[in-house]
């Protein structure tokens, strides 16, 4: 029986780079029904809303979609289709693993670690207040009551809230996806010296899940300020990492950076009930249409999503023809060329090509 799989193609680069992994996904053999949705710019034309709810309910319904990178307006505008994404469908596990591939330039060649984010809570979680509003200038006279603390006048504020039940579900979710794929230690990544009350719960939380695994996954604790230089030095102490949602994004990005860059960083975002896969980077919609720009990130999210679909001989055969082709070096795009002027470059399409071409 085939599986039934959302598919939205996204903004700027991501029709290319989502259709690419598409293609790939169906060079393995296997049986996928893809059924087409819209989200993003190609939604706002047509709906006048960058996420409609018929898209939202079909995910519910079939339960798994792979989506190409969507454009998030900076400052204004909409809010980000894939924070609400997240929200609607409770998509509360952000899954990003940075792993090193030969042929592929970046600081380190033996990076293997998994970043498990929080997706709900946190600073991204939305609650926030424009400087000068009522709502904020009422929010600050309480915080000026509550808090004693000197603030200044007119602020913007944000809310960042972090429970013990969705700290629990994620750091659970953490040491499982370490039991499952072998994984011999997870370290919980706070700030809980300064934010005792919010990191310091996070901690807590963690500490206590953490004791459920003793004796088959190490656990481990670290600042995030510490971690970060950590990273940077030696990588490859670490394997997997589970943060709340703000850390994680930002760690997300360091991670990718000691790989090689987000063409190279899968990411799942998954629930009790639904799972979105994606690629880390953005839409770049400069270089729409122009058949240039590498989908190896987007084509390893869809391996994620084999694997998650219970097809796990065909995700890890997806992994090892995406390695052959980085390896081998011939047929990339010009961002993994040692020269980005490098006449041998080949597009978006063309090194979709050579991955189909390995696996058969």
């Amino acid at each position: 029986m085939a599986h039934r799989i959302v598919f939205l193609p996204g903004d700027g680069i991501g029709p290319e780079v989502s259709g690419a992994a598409r293609r790939c996904v169906d060079a393995t053999g296997v049986a996928i029904e893809w059924i087409d949705g819209v989200a993003g710019e190609a939604a706002i034309r047509q709906f006048n809303t960058p996420l409609p709810p018929q898209t939202l309910e079909l995910i519910r319904r079939h339960k798994v979609a792979i989506k190409g990178p969507i454009t998030t307006p900076i400052g204004s505008g909409f809010r980000s289709v894939n924070v609400e994404i997240r929200r609607q469908l409770d998509l509360y596990a952000c899954l990003r693993p940075c792993k090193s591939y030969a042929g592929v330039r970046a600081p380190y060649s033996d990076v293997n670690l998994v970043i498990v984010r929080e997706n709900t809570e946190d600073l991204y979680a939305g609650i926030e207040f424009d400087a000068g509003s009522p709502e904020a200038r009422e929010l600050e006279s309480v915080i000026r009551r509550l808090s004693r603390q000197p603030m200044h006048p007119d602020p913007a504020l944000s809310i960042k809230p972090i429970s013990a039940y969705a700290t629990e579900r994620i750091v659970r979710f953490a040491f499982d996806y370490a039991v499952s794929h072998g994984r011999k230690k997870v370290t919980a990544v706070t700030k809980a010296n300064i934010m005792k009350s919010t990191d310091g719960l996070f901690l807590a939380t963690a500490r206590q899940v953490a004791g459920s695994y003793a004796g088959r996954v190490v656990f481990e604790e670290r600042l995030i300020d510490n971690l970060c230089m950590q990273l940077v030095l030696r990588p490859q102490e670490y394997d997997v990492l589970v943060l709340p949602n703000l850390y994680g994004d930002i760690v997300s990005d360091l991670c990718a950076g000691l790989i090689g860059g987000l063409g190279v960083a899968p990411g799942a975002n998954m629930g009790r009930d639904a799972a979105v896969f994606e690629a880390v980077h953005g839409s770049a919609p400069k270089y729409a249409g122009q058949n240039k720009v590498n989908p190896t990130a987007m084509i390893l999210s869809a391996a994620l999503m084999l694997e998650h679909v219970g097809e796990r001989d065909a995700a890890q055969r997806l992994e090892q023809a995406v390695a052959a082709v980085l390896r081998e070096g011939r047929r990339v795009t010009y961002d993994l060329k040692a020269g980005r002027g490098d006449a041998s470059a080949v597009g978006t399409s063309q090194m979709a090509d050579a991955i189909i071409e390995q696996l058969r």
